[in-house]
């Protein structure tokens, strides 16, 4: 959500509580001086009479009329009233000044809490701390979910913004991290339904907007180290207006940004749950940005986790392990700091996957309506380049403003797909009236495009109405196999509206295999890994996380689609440690739980730690 990008959407003026405007450095985004602002007003008025005129906002938003209706099976049914989910997203009220933190949040975490082997659901409020609570549901063996939050520890309000699992003692139950504006708070799962706030203890402090956060060992000492993502310097006194005059949320562009937080885990040493702020250390105090969407994985090949953050506004920040405890940024130089255009544009959520199936992990982010999409595919290993015409992204059938994303095998044939939730930042002329006419104006479409076997998307958003039918101001998105038929299944968070459960009823999928990776603790989930699946003369690969898409967690077992083969050849494990383990051929349509050290040995990558 660009200042400049979001301006095209809809044309915003800015006023002072107490109509003075302060000098701001230009290279925070913001105007210097009364004469500045004067000019910036007469080039935003005019071009929003050029977009009134041409009316470019709407025709981005119908379908291209010289495209075929998608007319195949549905592939998702909604069943969030069936499964028991009932929970409508609290944004806090709606004020004469919209506060920017209320169209921002909030995510989801799908994650099994109580180690039964199935996905339970966390779910956060941006209403404050007099808002409504946020809610942990527990799936039953039926299926259907109860509501265990009294009591759990996590039932907590504030402006909520994300969430991040992972384990951070060793112990096996993962634990939850909340992202909010002005700090964070770190929750140890103690068993039987019940986390204990660790925040003080722990060392973690971080007084400034959080959004994403992911877990990650950046040193290879076997324990989960955590980043931390921060927006902007917030100012609620600014006031700002929308094309009609009527106040909206202000641009970011006009706040100062903010350096992202690097913690590492000191435990082992420690008594207790202990983190040391290394942000200045590493590197990434250097270099601020109004960071929305973070993902962790080996970006370089050389087998040391990396950084990637997408900003908003701003040019992306690619952080490589230098293998020393240091990060150097190598965004620019990687080429996913910028579009191919050479513009920086409004990153909000990521999502990483090989789409083309040439073993290399391309990256995906969500921009702007006004703006598009983009998918940087890498190749050769390490480089990046913006490949959104060719992977048939650039035409969809509507545009939108896009949040939490996914590039996931929704119908088991082997390739990556890709899901985009979709909500304005900005108002919009018209309403959708079943919303309120407040936030009916923030309203767009959801996307669902699939992958054509080439790394080439076909945009079938119109035969599917459960994901896509009914407009929505969506945000978060997590998935996971809710039922255990192989089949991924998605938790779409919308502000102010409900949390939906969206079931995979694709008939007739590929076969399937699921890999849960465990580090060398024994206990939790490998973070980092990558898995290799021989089928054939293929091979498909998965980063194993739980942190992407927009403020949202997901199921950390990774997730092949076999398409027609009813067996695997051979499974290969890149363990964050540094470590290659060959594991054996597996039948399909089953789950395997793969231990570091149990496996075949193969060459390693250079060891050691900072």
């Amino acid at each position: 959500m660009r200042g400049g990008n979001r301006e095209r959407e809809t044309p915003i003026t800015l006023f002072r509580r107490d109509k003075t405007l302060p000098a701001r450095s230009a290279s925070k985004g913001s105007l210097a001086g009364a004469a500045g602002w004067q000019r910036h007003l007469c080039w935003r008025c005019g071009l929003a009479v050029l977009l009134l005129i041409l009316g470019c906002r709407h025709r981005a938003e119908e379908p291209s009329p010289s495209e075929p209706e998608e007319t195949g099976p549905a592939w998702f049914e909604d069943v969030t009233d069936r499964l028991g989910i009932d929970f409508i997203h609290d944004a806090g009220p709606i004020e004469s000044t919209p506060p920017l933190p209320q169209i921002i949040g909030s995510g989801a975490a799908l994650f099994d809490f109580d180690g039964d082997g199935r996905l339970d659901l966390y779910l956060l409020n941006n209403g404050g701390p007099k808002g409504r609570p946020n809610q942990l549901f527990k799936q039953k063996k039926d299926g259907t979910f109860a509501n265990v939050s009294k009591g759990s520890g996590l039932d907590f309000s504030g402006r909520c913004m994300g969430v991040a699992i992972g384990d951070i003692n060793n112990d096996g139950p993962p634990d939850v991290l909340v992202t909010l504006v002005g700090s964070v708070r770190l929750f140890l799962n103690e068993g039987a339904g019940s986390f204990r706030d660790v925040t003080s203890e722990s060392g973690l402090d971080n007084p400034t907007w959080a959004t994403a956060a992911a877990f990650l060992d950046f040193d290879r000492d076997g324990w989960l180290d955590l980043v931390v993502v921060n927006y902007i310097d917030f100012d609620p006194s600014w006031r700002c207006t929308g094309i009609r005059g009527q106040a909206d949320y202000c641009s970011p562009n006009v706040f100062p940004s903010v350096v992202s937080r690097l913690f590492r885990n000191r435990s082992e040493k420690a008594k207790g749950v202990r983190f040391q702020d290394v942000t200045v250390r590493s590197g990434l105090g250097k270099v601020p940005g109004p960071g929305l969407g973070v993902i962790c994985a080996d970006f370089d090949g050389d087998g040391w986790i990396d950084i990637f953050v997408a900003d908003d506004a701003k040019p992306n920040h690619l952080w490589i392990n230098q293998k020393d405890g240091t990060f150097r940024e190598e965004g620019v130089l990687r080429g996913v700091a910028f579009n191919g255009m050479g513009v920086a544009q409004s990153g909000m959520g990521v999502a990483l996957a090989d789409v083309d199936g040439d073993g290399l992990f391309d990256l995906f982010i969500t921009h702007l309506t006004s703006e598009q999409h983009t998918l940087w595919k890498q190749g050769p290993r390490g480089l990046f380049r913006d490949s959104s015409a060719q992977a048939h992204l650039s035409s969809p059938r509507w545009r939108g403003t896009g949040f939490g994303t996914a590039l996931l095998d929704l119908n088991n044939d082997g390739w990556p797909d890709v899901i985009v939730a979709h909500g304005r930042v900005a108002r919009q002329l018209s309403s959708y009236a079943p919303l309120g006419e407040y936030w009916g104006a923030y309203a767009e479409r959801n996307q669902l495009l699939a992958n054509d076997g080439s790394g080439r998307f076909r945009d079938i958003s119109p035969g599917n109405d459960a994901l896509c039918g009914v407009p929505n101001v969506a945000r978060g998105l997590a998935v996971g196999d809710l039922d255990g038929d192989g089949g991924l299944d998605l938790v779409l968070t919308t502000v102010a509206g409900k949390a939906r459960v969206l079931r995979n009823v694709m008939p007739q999928r590929g076969n399937w295999l699921k890999i849960k990776a465990i580090d060398k603790s024994g206990q939790r989930d490998a973070l980092g890994a990558e898995i290799s699946v021989k089928v054939g003369e293929r091979r498909l690969s998965r980063v194993v996380r739980t942190a992407d898409s927009f403020l949202s967690a997901s199921d950390g077992v990774a997730h092949f689609g076999l398409g027609k083969a009813e067996k695997c050849d051979e499974v290969e494990i890149a363990w964050p440690d540094g470590q290659r383990e060959r594991f054996p051929a597996a039948v399909a349509n089953r789950r395997l739980d793969l231990r570091h050290g149990s496996g075949q040995p193969l060459h390693s990558s250079k060891t050691g730690k900072p």
